[in-house]
């Protein structure tokens, strides 16, 4: 079989078109061993590094073998973070866009009544993090009688966070007849035991690093004093001229010290925190995401979950307390065949610390000076023009997927007693409109949101203007973007 073309997998034809839609065009490594695999029912455990597509790997065949009648969760994918989880729902949510597929994401400091308000409704898959999905179920609000699939995604990352026995505890809920995946760039010990007590059979996947995701990196680094590092920081992005670069602190109060001097700058930045609110967090990795600014200062909290091409420069303002940190840090950059320079401020006290990080990455820095003024000064121009300069929006993967999917807001949900099938029925008696142009319904209490396919949303929207469902007449126009 020529596994260089999606349409020579057993998928249905809503699947090929919107991994079509989403500029999915040959199957990579990961993706030629696992979809035949998940597909074909069976367990796998998979080394594979972040961006080399396992994401899809996963999500392609469960969006295939997901049953859209059924209600109840039929999938459960572990994230280690919340950044995860929320990337993966909408990337999951994407894949099965024309079959009507609804992903649920729950995880912590987010609201726990609207996540059980969220699982009672029809979910196919829930993408979640240990501690969030296992309070669920122990509160039973995450019904499992249905449940098919398990996904363990990064779990290397899981047990470096502590989530193991979580996700341990998680597995034992579940009913024993499943299909267990589970995901890690690397196999410690611990989870080569995991897979071998929980993984039945399992086809095991290695995929070797290539040209392609193996991080290109400079590593360098510049020696300077604690009180020095804000006039260096200037110094070394006024020379760069970075197009897109993550500032990595220690602590939240640092981010915010060295958030306020570049944006007082003029620097096109913004800042990432665990003490920030939840939504504040996504929104700021959206516009990341999407190019509309150039210099994002973050915690480690924003090494894991960032999945964004492109970043050309990594700078870590402290050295890491954790080695660990410095491969996730640096491994935001140099992807995808380019090439990446992470620099590393270091105080006498910290030395030793970089030494270690060179010992376990087996990489050596470059040690390097701090520009002098008069190539600060003749860069500087250079700079400011960049600044001054809107950065190009990065071209987002769902945008032909999105551009024909209008969202309709309804004010009538549960209390007025209106199910999808009553959406269904009703919209699909509309001229030119049938069931496959009716994507993701959404019941809440008192409002619901419908997707409408195939650039029919105007059709639907003027029609419902003098229509009624079950016999209620309701408010209808295009959701407003949240």
């Amino acid at each position: 079989m020529d596994k260089n073309n999606f349409n020579t997998y057993e998928l249905s034809d809503v699947i090929v078109r919107a991994i079509s839609d989403l500029g999915y065009q040959t199957p990579t490594a990961v993706q030629q061993a696992v979809i035949p695999a998940v597909l074909n029912g069976q367990d796998v455990l998979v080394q594979s590094q972040t961006g080399s597509g396992k994401t899809a790997s996963f999500g392609i065949p469960l969006c295939e073998k997901v049953e859209w009648a059924e209600n109840k969760p039929q999938v459960l994918v572990l994230e280690p973070t919340r950044e995860l989880a929320q990337q993966v729902q909408e990337d999951l949510i994407n894949i099965g866009r024309y079959k009507r597929v609804k992903a649920t994401a729950v995880y912590g400091k987010s609201s726990f009544i609207k996540q059980k308000s969220e699982l009672k409704q029809k979910s196919h898959m829930v993408v979640g993090t240990p501690g969030r999905v296992l309070d669920h179920i122990e509160k039973g609000t995450f019904p499992l009688e249905k449940l098919e699939y398990l996904v363990i995604d990064e779990a290397d990352e899981m047990l470096n966070m502590g989530f193991i026995d979580q996700v341990e505890a998680i597995i034992e809920a579940l009913p024993e007849a499943k299909t267990t995946l589970l995901f890690s760039a690397t196999i410690p010990e611990t989870i080569e035991r995991m897979s071998e007590f929980y993984l039945k059979d399992p086809t095991v996947v290695k995929i070797e690093a290539t040209e392609k995701t193996t991080p290109k990196i400079q590593h360098a680094y510049l020696e300077v004093t604690e009180e020095e590092k804000l006039a260096a920081l200037e110094a070394v992005t006024i020379v760069e001229n970075p197009d897109t670069c993550i500032i990595f602190c220690n602590t939240q109060g640092k981010v915010n010290d060295t958030y306020q001097f570049l944006a007082k700058k003029g620097y096109p930045a913004d800042k990432l925190h665990g003490g920030m609110v939840q939504e504040d967090r996504f929104d700021v990795m959206d516009d990341f995401r999407k190019g509309k600014f150039r210099y994002l200062v973050a915690t480690d909290v924003a090494a894991r979950g960032i999945d964004i091409e492109n970043i050309t420069h990594v700078i870590n303002v402290d050295v890491p307390f954790e080695k660990e940190n410095y491969i996730h840090r640096v491994g935001r950059t140099g992807r995808a065949g380019r090439e990446g320079f992470a620099l590393t401020f270091v105080t006498a006290k910290e030395d030793a610390l970089r030494k270690e990080i060179e010992a376990y990455g087996e990489l050596a820095m470059t040690r390097i000076a701090l520009p002098n003024a008069k190539l600060v000064s003749r860069s500087k121009p250079a700079f400011e023009k960049k600044i001054a300069t809107k950065p190009k929006q990065k071209p987002q993967k769902n945008k032909r997927l999105n551009e024909e999917i209008t969202k309709l807001y309804f004010n009538g949900g549960k209390k007025k007693k209106i199910r999808a099938v009553d959406f269904v029925g009703t919209l699909s008696n509309i001229a030119g409109i049938n069931a496959e142009d009716i994507g993701i319904i959404t019941i809440q209490e008192n409002v619901s949101y419908v997707d409408i396919l195939n650039g029919k949303g105007q059709i639907v929207l003027q029609a419902m203007k003098g229509r009624t469902i079950k016999g209620k007449q309701l408010k209808v126009h295009i959701a407003k973007k949240k």
